[in-house]
């Protein structure tokens, strides 16, 4: 039984293909001391342009961007910080820009075979496991020897969550109204609320109505399933 009040070290592990398959191990990255802050970024762009002469705009959704992880934690040299290392204190001797080649390696450097760098699955205790492709490394070197070599560096690592083509393509044959649903009705189910889930606007569900050559809209029958075809929007 694992105790959830040991210490977990920050994990990121390295794969050559979008899917997450295809581990490289050689290219994990373990943080030497746990990030002092994370921060999560969520951005939905929006259309706000109003027409000539208008006061004020309708907000119009045009896209939800990949979600951020923002990871800030230290690499050091100094053989002082508390708890430096742990499991892995093979880190603790190891000169701290080699500790960054480390994680520029898992993170950043592209690989020939694929052509870009890596895919990543950042893991950390219960509160983050984030499938990601690194878009921002900021390192700021901190503390120096007196013949100039670093012996600290704060790093602040920016990711973005990656879904692979398939997933993208699955999730819009569930979602978009531009292809075709069928939906099983169940109890009390109706027709306008069903056309409002699979279309966001109840007004084609005469449409429905139609395609399915139903005769009575209010009433139903469970258990039958329902064609909703993609429409123009300009039959309304």
């Amino acid at each position: 039984m694992s105790d959830n009040n040991s210490l977990r070290k920050l994990v990121i592990k390295s794969f050559a293909n979008r899917d997450f398959t295809n581990e490289d191990v050689s290219r994990k990255f373990t943080t030497p001391v746990n990030p002092e802050t994370f921060t999560q970024n969520y951005k939905v762009n929006v259309d706000t342009q109003n027409g000539h002469g208008n006061d004020g705009s309708e907000v119009r959704y045009k896209s939800t961007a990949p979600e951020e992880l923002r990871l800030d934690f230290y690499l050091d040299g100094t053989k002082t910080m508390e708890g430096y290392g742990g499991e892995n204190a093979g880190y603790i001797n190891k000169p701290v820009k080699e500790q960054l080649e480390d994680l520029k390696r898992c993170v950043y450097t592209m690989d020939g075979s694929i052509h870009r760098p890596r895919f990543l699955i950042i893991f950390w205790g219960e509160e983050i496991n984030f499938r990601c492709v690194l878009s921002n490394l900021d390192l700021n070197f901190t503390l120096f020897e007196p013949d100039g070599k670093p012996l600290r560096i704060k790093v602040s690592a920016t990711f973005l969550r990656h879904k692979s083509r398939e997933e993208i393509l699955a999730e819009a044959r569930l979602s978009s109204p531009d292809l075709t649903h069928y939906r099983k009705v169940q109890q009390a189910d109706r027709l306008d609320l069903m056309t409002y889930k699979i279309y966001n606007d109840a007004n084609y569900f005469l449409q429905v109505a139609k395609a399915n050559s139903l005769t009575n809209v209010r009433n139903i029958k469970p258990g039958i399933e329902l064609y909703f075809p993609p429409f123009d929007k300009n039959e309304i």
